[in-house]
């Protein structure tokens, strides 16, 4: 990094050529004390009015007169009322960051230092409620886009002295603030250090949103399933962090990555807490049913009309014939045609403004729907069991992009192979998961290899008062290193 310089021309005409020219650059050379001196800012990300009254209007009735910008600074930094900031400026890199940042930074001739102050000004949307994980109990904030403001909600929830927010630098162009977010009393230090190694291996050209990170934190690149998971839930985000997990944050987006993440967790959220423990456990058993029915039923549907018809009733059969024998398409050509259609509505409805967005589904359904049962160029059978599996899928938004291949690949294997074709994706798809591991904790964990958690929250919850005194952290996974146990 290259030093600041004494001479404050020199400085400005640095920053000046960095800046070439930008119309958002604001500096103000004023005369202070008998001294030279400069405040800087970017226009709308700080403001010059606060600018004013944070430090201009403080010293222009001080009548000490200082002998050099080193001197005036010491004043300044330790015996008035001006907020800078702790720790002083010393290169023209952190310089040029702390205007990008949105704070004001004061510069005197004769001191090779620079003072920043908090003076952001920027527009900004507020903590508001979640949009991908909704829940009926519990808190109703979400994330928002500013990493400082998502820091003090992290804070107000865990109040202990353990809780650590650490913050580092990632893009060469964009130099995007992180935080890393970890309770140093029960994270396990392998998996900070193999975290912190992985993020600071990161050479990305530009990162604008956590997602960017989330790939340097898993080691299955071709895996269709995530080891890092992601939620928008300062509540949620806690309570992993006191399971002894660790989470990243990235300036401008409202979505954490939490390592390391399970494929428990998908079908888990805020509400089972709040919830009686048998209906947690009962909605639980739900979703793993939906993502079963998601996933498998449309591929064992075509697989059993087209190799093993006699296993279904005699009145399905005939109907499924009699639509098969009115509509131009093999079946399992049938039922690809129509996922794809489901998955291009579902796009469209999520891209278009939202005042027209309502109207796609309708429009699908109604009209191309509708008119191409009628018209015989799809089935009213392969209609029913793509809408059930859609469904389905919707109940466990976090594996939805999993199961839309899945369900692809378990059609395409019936359709060809049939029974053998889907008892071989199933198992290809089960040793993609038990193959997973994250920092060395299984994918699987804690129901495969077996640990002790697997009963107090695994696929069924058990109630607060029994593991109120054995609480399920990483430290009960197998493989993990073994601490303190820490009582609830």
């Amino acid at each position: 990094m290259a030093p600041l310089d004494k001479r404050l021309g020199r400085n400005l005409a640095w920053l000046r050529e960095q800046f070439d020219g930008s119309a958002d650059f604001f500096i103000k050379e004023v005369c202070l004390c008998g001294v030279d001196c400069a405040v800087m800012l970017c226009d709308d990300l700080a403001g010059v009015d606060l600018a004013w009254e944070l430090l201009l209007r403080p010293l222009q009735y001080e009548q000490r007169q200082f002998s050099g910008g080193g001197e005036l600074a010491g004043y300044l930094v330790s015996a008035s009322g001006v907020p800078f900031s702790a720790a002083p400026i010393e290169s023209r890199e952190d310089l040029f960051y702390n205007l990008c940042a949105g704070n004001g930074v004061f510069l005197a001739d004769g001191d090779d230092k620079a003072y920043s102050f908090a003076a952001q000004n920027f527009a900004q949307r507020s903590p508001g409620e979640p949009d991908s994980e909704v829940n009926i109990y519990g808190s109703k904030e979400a994330f928002c886009d500013v990493l400082r403001r998502n820091m003090g909600l992290i804070r107000r929830r865990v109040r202990s002295e353990g809780l650590v927010i650490r913050t580092m630098r990632v893009g060469r162009y964009t130099d995007t603030e992180i935080t890393v977010v970890y309770h140093r009393e029960l994270v396990d230090p392998r998996l900070l250090e193999g975290v912190m190694a992985r993020l600071e291996k990161i050479r990305l050209q530009m990162v604008f949103d956590s997602g960017y990170l989330a790939p340097f934190l898993e080691k299955n690149p071709y895996s269709l399933f995530s080891c890092a998971g992601l939620t928008e839930r300062p509540d949620t985000l806690c309570a992993k962090v006191c399971e002894g997990k660790i989470a990243i944050l990235a300036d401008g987006t409202p979505y954490a990555v939490l390592v390391p993440f399970f494929f428990t967790e998908n079908f888990q959220s805020m509400d089972d807490y709040c919830s009686r423990p048998y209906y947690a456990s009962f909605i639980r058993a739900l979703k793993y049913a939906a993502f079963l029915i998601a996933v498998l039923f449309p591929g064992i549907f075509v697989s059993v009309a087209n190799f093993t018809p006699e296993l279904l009733p005699g009145q399905l059969l005939y109907k499924v014939a009699a639509s098969e024998a009115a509509t131009p398409l093999p079946l399992f050509m049938e039922a690809i045609f129509v996922n794809l259609i489901l998955e291009i509505v579902k796009e469209a409805g999520l891209r278009l403004p939202k005042a027209i967005g309502h109207s796609v589904s309708l429009v699908a359904a109604l009209i191309v729907g509708d008119a191409a049962i009628q018209f015989g160029m799809l089935g009213s059978p392969v209609v029913i069991v793509a809408s059930l599996s859609a469904i389905c899928g919707f109940a466990v938004p976090s594996l939805y992009q999993p199961i839309t291949i899945l369900r692809m690949l378990f059609i395409l294997a019936g359709g060809l192979l049939g029974p053998l074709g889907i008892v071989l994706t199933l198992l290809a798809a089960i040793f993609n998961i038990c193959s997973i591991n994250s920092f060395g904790l299984p994918y699987t964990a804690p129901l495969t290899p077996y640990g002790c958690g697997a009963l107090r929250d695994g696929i069924l919850r058990a109630s607060w008062k029994k593991m109120q005194g054995a609480r399920f952290t990483v430290d009960d996974l197998p493989g993990a290193k073994r601490g303190k146990r820490h009582e609830g």
